[in-house]
C-alpha cells in the first residue's frame, strides 16, 4: 500500500528528485547520437567556437563519456601542462563531482596516467597510474585547459590528453527515457521510467535511499487512473513552474542582482540543488575550482538591455583579479537564447589577460553598451545589442576563500547616460 499522500510537498521532492538523474541520461543520449562520439573517446572541442549556449571562450575544452566494467580499467593520459589553468573535471551519472586531476589536488602526480575502475572492482591497472574508483560504471570527462595569450599552445596540450579502455568493456546502452526540453520539462510520465532510471546508476547522497523510496511509492500511485490525472495536473501547473522560478533564483545566493552559483558540484542532501544545477548549467564544478555570478538585471531590478548603457564598477581592492588564485573573465550573451552578440570588435567576453585600463586609483570599470562611451576607455567596452536583453556570467576560477565564503559579488551593474 502506498504511504506517501500526493501533496505539493511530497510529489515535489520526488519530481525534482528523479529529474536531476532524468537530465544527466539525457545528455548522455544527445552526446552519443553525435557523430565520431563513442565511450572511450575524447571529443576534442572548437577552441574560441561562439556557437556554444553560453560558451567560455577563455578554455580549450575536451570531454568524453567513461565507461568501465569490474575486469576493465579506462586510462587517462594528463600532459604537463605548465604555467596554466587546468583541469580533468570528473563527474557521476547524477551530477556530483568525484574529483578534479590537476597540480592543486594531485600535487605530486599533476600529469600522466590515471587509471578509473569500477566501484570495488580488483582489475590490475598501470604501475605508473593513480587509481581512481568511479561511483558507478559510467562518469563525464569535462576537461579545460586555459588559452592565456597562446592559443595554439593551449591547443596543442589539448590534444595530447589521451584516453582508452585497457580491455573491452561490457558497456551498457544509456537507459531509455521520454524526450524532453528544458522548456517543456516531463509531466507525470517521468513516474512510469522510474525503476530503469533509479536502477541505472548508483546515488552517494546520504539521503538516497529514503527518496528512491518515495519515487517508487508515487510511480506506483501514478499507475492508478485517478491519481495518474490528479499528478499529472499537479506536476505541469506547480511542481513544474515552481521548480523552474526555484532553479532560476533560489538555487545560488543573490547579491548585487547577481546569482552566485555557492554550493554547486558536491551536493550531499541537498538534491533540489543538484537537480536545478543539473538543468541550467549541466556538470557544474565545484567551488574550490570555479564559482560562476550570473546577472540579468541592473541595480534598479530592471532586465538588462541592450537599448541602456552600463557601467560594472569594481574597487581596487575589490577587482576580480584581487580575487583569484587562477583567472577571470566576463562574457555577455542574449536572452533567451544565451547566444553571443556579433559585434563589429568580434569581442564577446573581457577577462584577465584583456589588456584593461584601470583607473588613476586601481578601481576597474567596464562598459557594456552598444557602442563606446567615453567616459570608459575602449578596451574596457563590452558590447551588448541595441534593444535586446542580455545576461553576464562572470566566471572566477580558482576563487580565494572571500568569494566561497559569499563575501566577494560582483557590484551591481549601474545605468549610466549615453
Amino acid at each position: 500500500m502506498a504511504q506517501h499522500p500526493l501533496d505539493i510537498e511530497t510529489v515535489s521532492d520526488a519530481y525534482v528528485y528523479l529529474l536531476g538523474r532524468s537530465i544527466v541520461i539525457r545528455q548522455e543520449h544527445t552526446d552519443i547520437a553525435e557523430p565520431a562520439v563513442d565511450y572511450n573517446v575524447i571529443k576534442y572541442n572548437p577552441v574560441g567556437s561562439a556557437e556554444f549556449v553560453n560558451p567560455n571562450l577563455d578554455v580549450a575544452y575536451l570531454e568524453a563519456w567513461i565507461a568501465v566494467d569490474d575486469k576493465t580499467p579506462v586510462l587517462l593520459e594528463i600532459p604537463e601542462i605548465g604555467d596554466r589553468y587546468y583541469t580533468a573535471q570528473i563527474c557521476n551519472e547524477w551530477g556530483d563531482v568525484i574529483v578534479n586531476i590537476n597540480e592543486r589536488n594531485f600535487p605530486s602526480n599533476p600529469s600522466g596516467k590515471f587509471a578509473f575502475v569500477a566501484p570495488g572492482s580488483k582489475a590490475k591497472v598501470p604501475a605508473d597510474a593513480v587509481r581512481i574508483e568511479l561511483h558507478s560504471r559510467k562518469a563525464k570527462m569535462l576537461a579545460r585547459v586555459e588559452l592565456k595569450t597562446n592559443t595554439e599552445e593551449a591547443i596543442a596540450l589539448q590534444k595530447q590528453f589521451k584516453l582508452r579502455a585497457l580491455g573491452e568493456p561490457v558497456i551498457e546502452p544509456a537507459t531509455p527515457i521520454p524526450e524532453f526540453g528544458n522548456k517543456e520539462l516531463l509531466g507525470v510520465e517521468i513516474f512510469d521510467y522510474a525503476e530503469p532510471v533509479l536502477n541505472s546508476a548508483l546515488d552517494i547522497s546520504p539521503i538516497a535511499a529514503r527518496m528512491q523510496a518515495r519515487v517508487h511509492d508515487i510511480a506506483l500511485q501514478a499507475k492508478d487512473k485517478q491519481h495518474r490525472d490528479k499528478l499529472d495536473t499537479m506536476i505541469r501547473t506547480q511542481v513544474v513552474p515552481n521548480f523552474l522560478q526555484y532553479a532560476v533564483t533560489k538555487s545560488g545566493v543573490f547579491k548585487n542582482n547577481w546569482l552566485g552559483t555557492l554550493g554547486t558540484g558536491n551536493y550531499g542532501s541537498d538534491y533540489w540543488m543538484r537537480s536545478s544545477a543539473n538543468l541550467v548549467g549541466l556538470w557544474a564544478n565545484t567551488n574550490d575550482e570555479v564559482i560562476y555570478f550570473v546577472a540579468t538585471k541592473d541595480a534598479e531590478g530592471q532586465p538588462l538591455n541592450g537599448s541602456n548603457d552600463y557601467v560594472l564598477e569594481f574597487p581596487a581592492a575589490s577587482r576580480p583579479d584581487a580575487v583569484v588564485d587562477g583567472y577571470w573573465s566576463v562574457i555577455l550573451v542574449d536572452v533567451p537564447d544565451y547566444r553571443v552578440v556579433p559585434n563589429s570588435l568580434n569581442r564577446f567576453n573581457l577577462n584577465s589577460y584583456s589588456g584593461l585600463k584601470f583607473e588613476p586609483d586601481g578601481s576597474l570599470r567596464i562598459l557594456v553598451a552598444k557602442k563606446p562611451n567615453a567616459k570608459v576607455p575602449e578596451s574596457n567596452w563590452l558590447p551588448s545589442a541595441d534593444g535586446k536583453g542580455f545576461s553576464l556570467t562572470l566566471r572566477t576560477y580558482v576563487p580565494k576563500d572571500i568569494v566561497k565564503r559569499g563575501d566577494w559579488f560582483p557590484p551591481s551593474l549601474t545605468k549610466v547616460a549615453q
